[in-house]
């Protein structure tokens, strides 16, 4: 049996992405592996920790709160392997394996193709899974994460704030509804632990 602890570190807006933290957790922990949960709002330390999975939403960027996570425990995430997963309503289509050279899997019912072959508009520009994901490498550049995965998020318009929910609509133009897709993110969790521990090891 593996043995190791991982953190599932999350932050969540109307409860769906805590909901992907904990069936991540789960499935870590079938494979032997010490799981905590818990929300990033009330972490205090990571340094006990062998390997941390950060998980947040997307909805004006990466959620502040993970980001600011990153910021706050960065030297301590510098020394452990760290995963990260992103919830999103929208994310266009281009064929990316990488990004800076950090692994990034995308649940394949999220991505759209776009409009125009070869050329993006402004939204799928934004969309894209190296514009969602640079600026949280740039938050803790010398956190270097063994996979960034997008996951389909849930969206319920009424449970969002007006700017939110005016951006969402307006520049993502997400349709509402749930797009999880839980063996995907089942799979991808029982992966990443494999890769995590291999960095551990190393």
């Amino acid at each position: 049996m593996p043995t190791g602890s991982i953190l599932v570190a999350y932050t969540t807006h109307s409860g769906s992405t805590e909901e992907v933290a904990k069936a991540v957790g789960e499935e870590l922990s079938k494979g032997g592996l010490m799981v905590q949960v818990q929300r990033l709002e009330e972490v205090t330390s990571v340094g006990s920790y062998d390997a941390v999975i950060v998980g947040a939403p997307m909805i004006i960027g990466w959620h502040r709160a993970a980001r600011k996570f990153l910021r706050r425990h960065r030297e301590a995430l510098s020394r452990v392997p760290v995963a990260y997963f992103f919830m999103a309503m929208s994310l266009t289509e281009t064929g990316e394996t990488a990004v800076d050279t950090v692994p990034i899997l995308v649940d394949p019912y999220l991505p759209q193709p776009p409009g125009c072959s070869g050329r993006l508009s402004r939204r799928e520009r934004y969309a894209t899974a190296g514009n969602y994901l640079r600026p949280v490498l740039k938050a803790a550049p010398r956190v270097k994460p063994v996979s960034a995965a997008f996951f389909g998020g849930n969206l319920d318009l009424m449970r969002l704030k007006l700017l939110p929910r005016l951006f969402v609509m307006l520049v993502i133009q997400a349709t509402p509804g749930d797009l999880r897709n839980w063996p995907f993110i089942r799979d991808w969790a029982t992966n990443v632990s494999t890769e995590l521990l291999k960095s551990v090891k190393a």
